[in-house]
C-alpha cells in the first residue's frame, strides 16, 4: 500500500522564525487528525503539501508524488489533483450560485464545463445542498458555507482531502452535520483525510490516527489509543463512609489523591506494584466500605495538554 503521506526532516523558515522543526512524518490512508494550538504549524504544513510554499530544507511524497514546491508548476499540478482542499478562510466568490462556484472549481482543476456542472449537481446533492444549489453563495448560512466549500474540493474526486477547521462558525447542529459527513467521506467512500484542527472533539469524532504539533514539532503520533498511554498507576475510586481516616491510610501507604469530588468519588495514583486488593485491607478498619474501583486511563485532552506543554 503506498503511504499517505512521507515527510523526511522537513524545514520551513520565514526569516529568523522557524515554522516548522525537521519534521518526519509517515502515515497509512485514513482519517488523520492533525492536532495542534494556533501557532503549532500546521497551516505551514498544510500550504507546503499543495505546493503553496517551498520547504527550506528537507523532501516528501504525498501518495507517491514528491513536493514541488511553488516553483515546480508541472508538479504542483500532478499533486493537487490527487487533493481536495477545504480552507479555514471563506473563499467563495461573491455573485456564484452554488452550482456555479462549484463547477468553477471543476474547471480549474481541468474538468470539462458539461463535465464539471453534471458533477457539481452530484456533490452539492450528496452534501444536501440540492435546494439552495441556484442561490448565491454569500447568501448562505455558515453551515452552508461551510457544505459548498467541502463540494468544491470533492469536485475532482480526489482520493486525499485536507480540511482546515472544517467546522469553524458552526453551530452544534451544523457542527454534527459537518462531522457526520466527513466520517462517511472517509469510511463508506474511501477518501483519506487530513483534519487540521485545535479542536480535541472534532478528532474523537473522526479521526483514526492523530498527528499532534506544537511550536512547529511533531509531539506525538498514533491512534488515539496508544497515544493515550494506559495508566496503571492512576485509580478512580468510589467509597462510602468514614473517608478523612481512609484518606489518611492511604497517604500513609504512598497513595496521592488527585481530586475528591465531595461525594465519595476520587481520583488518584498508587505506588508501584500497588495490588488493588489493599483498597479494601485498609478500608475495613476504618469504618469505610470500597464501592468500586476503576483504571483511570489518560483522556485525549489530557494527553494534549502534557505533549503540547513538553518542553
Amino acid at each position: 500500500m503506498t503511504p499517505l503521506l512521507q515527510l523526511h526532516n522537513l524545514r520551513r523558515t520565514f526569516g529568523d522564525f522557524v515554522a516548522l522543526h525537521d519534521v518526519t512524518l509517515s502515515l497509512p490512508p485514513g482519517r488523520i487528525g492533525l492536532l495542534g494550538p494556533n501557532g503549532a504549524g500546521k497551516s505551514t504544513l498544510l500550504k507546503i503539501l499543495l505546493g503553496l510554499i517551498s520547504p527550506t530544507a528537507g523532501m516528501g511524497e504525498v501518495l507517491g508524488q514528491q513536493l514541488g514546491g511553488d516553483r515546480d508548476a508541472a508538479n504542483n499540478w500532478q499533486l493537487r489533483r490527487l487533493i481536495g482542499f477545504m480552507p479555514e478562510a471563506e473563499a467563495l466568490v461573491p455573485g456564484l450560485t452554488g452550482v456555479e462556484y462549484v463547477a468553477l472549481a471543476g474547471e480549474l482543476c481541468g474538468m470539462s464545463r458539461r463535465q464539471s456542472q453534471r458533477r457539481a449537481h452530484e456533490v452539492l446533492s450528496y452534501l444536501q445542498l440540492e435546494e439552495a444549489r441556484y442561490r448565491r453563495v454569500e447568501e448562505y448560512s455558515a453551515g452552508m458555507k461551510q457544505r459548498v466549500k467541502l463540494a468544491q474540493s470533492l469536485i475532482h474526486d480526489p482520493p486525499l482531502l485536507l480540511l482546515d477547521e472544517p467546522t469553524s462558525g458552526l453551530d452544534p447542529a451544523g457542527r454534527d452535520v459537518m462531522l457526520k459527513l466527513i466520517r462517511e467521506l472517509g469510511r463508506d467512500h474511501g477518501k483519506s483525510i487530513i483534519l487540521s484542527t485545535h479542536l480535541l472533539a472534532d478528532v474523537q469524532a473522526v479521526c483514526e490516527r492523530v498527528v499532534i504539533m506544537a511550536g512547529g514539532k511533531v509531539r506525538g503520533i498514533g491512534t488515539v489509543a496508544e497515544l493515550c498511554a494506559v495508566r496503571e498507576d492512576r485509580i478512580r475510586l468510589r467509597i462510602q463512609g468514614e473517608d478523612a481516616k481512609f484518606r489518611a491510610a492511604l497517604e500513609h501507604a504512598g497513595v496521592t489523591i488527585l481530586a475528591d469530588n465531595g461525594h465519595g468519588e476520587w481520583r488518584l495514583t498508587v505506588p508501584p506494584g500497588w495490588s488493588n486488593l489493599r483498597f479494601f485491607e485498609l478500608a475495613e478498619p476504618c469504618d469505610t466500605v470500597v464501592r468500586a474501583v476503576t483504571r483511570d486511563d489518560e483522556t485525549l485532552e489530557e494527553l494534549f495538554l502534557r505533549t503540547v506543554n513538553a518542553n
